[in-house]
């Protein structure tokens, strides 16, 4: 397994000489594989990187904090920096408003990035696999998401880097039976709460024995069409952005909107999300009815009219140009 982590690294240049990871380590079986696959590789001398650890307890489970323990000693067994932290997650979940996953998420990624900030890190190392992948394609498909949503999780986004994302999750367990690594195990992980775990536990291996036992290297190979696609669109976007952008700072982009209004209709919501993702940084909370009531007020070309799809941004028609302003 490691000279495929090897080759992935490769293909998509995940890491490269001079570089400096944060590994997101719980110390599940993926985690813990990819900081000894990295660690070996690191040994090797193939590439020239450095690498620190980061752990989240999240205080759910009475088990995280052993989980917490066998990262810890890993770590000191192989001389390698650790960072953690103890965070009460349903607590935060519950004070904001938002489901426990959510609330997880927003704070691994925030410590994380802490991390990255803290030891002059470059990228972040986290271990999704094939089967997430494909896992993130259905619950993608369930949500009513548009083509970017095929493309499942990318081997890079920005500074994440995902070393095990061809890699299979019954490889990463044999390996670590075979390595003897004893990975710690989630138990909630087979509970069938939340929607994830439905469609890791009930949905596919039901499509794999009534429809297609490949169900897992079918999807990947469907978001490798995509992704290909994506691409190319993504980068026709960014020309045709360049070609009608007029203004553009950290508070608001101004387009021309003659310009604008000729556009294919598929190329005028690109261009919109691309356009809002170069303000805020993503584009998430923008749904396409936002989107379509944002051509329908240019189309009508009438000046001083305006949305507010939220609170954070303004869309203004005026005086033959698109304002997308950043409101608060």
């Amino acid at each position: 397994m490691e000279e495929k982590v090897l080759e992935t690294i490769k293909k998509y240049n995940l890491i490269e000489n001079g570089d400096k990871l944060v590994l997101a380590v719980s110390g599940g079986p993926d985690s813990i594989s990819m900081l000894n696959i990295l660690n070996e590789i690191k040994k090797d001398g193939i590439i020239s990187f450095e690498f620190v650890v980061a752990h989240v307890n999240h205080m759910i489970r009475k088990e995280a904090k052993e989980d917490e323990e066998y990262v810890k000693k890993y770590c000191n067994e192989n001389k390698i920096e650790f960072y953690s932290k103890s965070i009460d997650v349903k607590k935060l979940a519950n004070n904001n408003k938002v489901g426990t996953e959510e609330a997880g998420r927003m704070v691994r990624y925030k410590f994380f990035d802490e991390v990255l900030e803290k030891t002059g890190s470059n990228k972040i190392g986290v271990a999704h696999n094939k089967n997430d992948k494909a896992e993130t394609i259905i619950m993608n498909m369930i949500r009513g998401s548009g083509i970017t949503g095929l493309k499942g999780i990318e081997a890079k986004r920005g500074k994440y880097i995902r070393p095990l994302i061809e890699c299979e999750r019954a490889e990463i367990e044999d390996y670590c039976e075979k390595e003897k690594l004893n990975p710690r195990i989630d138990k909630t992980n087979f509970e069938n709460t939340y929607t994830r775990n439905k469609i890791r536990n009930i949905l596919i291996p039901y499509i794999k024995k009534e429809f297609n036992p490949n169900i897992i290297e079918t999807l990947n190979r469907l978001s490798s069409l995509v992704t290909d696609e994506e691409d190319y669109i993504e980068e026709q976007v960014e020309k045709i952005y360049k070609e009608i952008v007029i203004d553009e700072d950290e508070k608001e982009i101004v387009v021309d909107l003659k310009a604008f209004n000729k556009q294919e209709k598929v190329i005028k919501s690109r261009i919109i999300l691309y356009t809002i993702t170069r303000l805020f940084g993503t584009s998430k909370e923008i749904a396409k009815v936002h989107i379509e009531d944002i051509i329908k007020l240019c189309s009508n070309n009438v000046g001083n009219k305006y949305l507010t799809p939220n609170k954070n941004i303004k869309v203004l028609v005026k005086n033959h140009k698109i304002y997308f302003i950043k409101e608060n």
